[in-house]
């Protein structure tokens, strides 16, 4: 372990993963292809979105942003249609 002020030595390369965390991935993954039967993955992951939304929900959480950045960054010289569906008291 290196000091204060001392170059580190030893140890895994920054950004390399955990060897473990990705076996369990895999292991994860490939439980859930299973589980889902002919549809694999897909189905198994719309069966959880439909019996268990609250557990289903976050894990949209982590790719949502990226695909918003992405969709964005396309679509910067494009028109934008927004329609916030408001509704004034007056009815307009």
């Amino acid at each position: 372990m290196a000091g204060l002020g001392q170059q580190k030595t030893g140890g895994r390369k920054a950004g390399t993963q955990n060897k473990m965390s990705g076996l369990l991935k895999d292991a994860i993954l490939e439980a859930a292809e299973n589980a889902g039967g002919d549809g694999g993955l897909v189905d198994y992951l719309t069966e959880q979105a439909k019996n268990e939304p609250g557990r289903f929900m976050p894990l949209l959480a982590k790719p949502l942003p990226i695909q918003v950045a992405e969709e964005r960054q396309r679509s910067l010289n494009e028109p934008m249609d927004l329609n916030l569906g408001i509704t004034y008291a007056d009815g307009e």
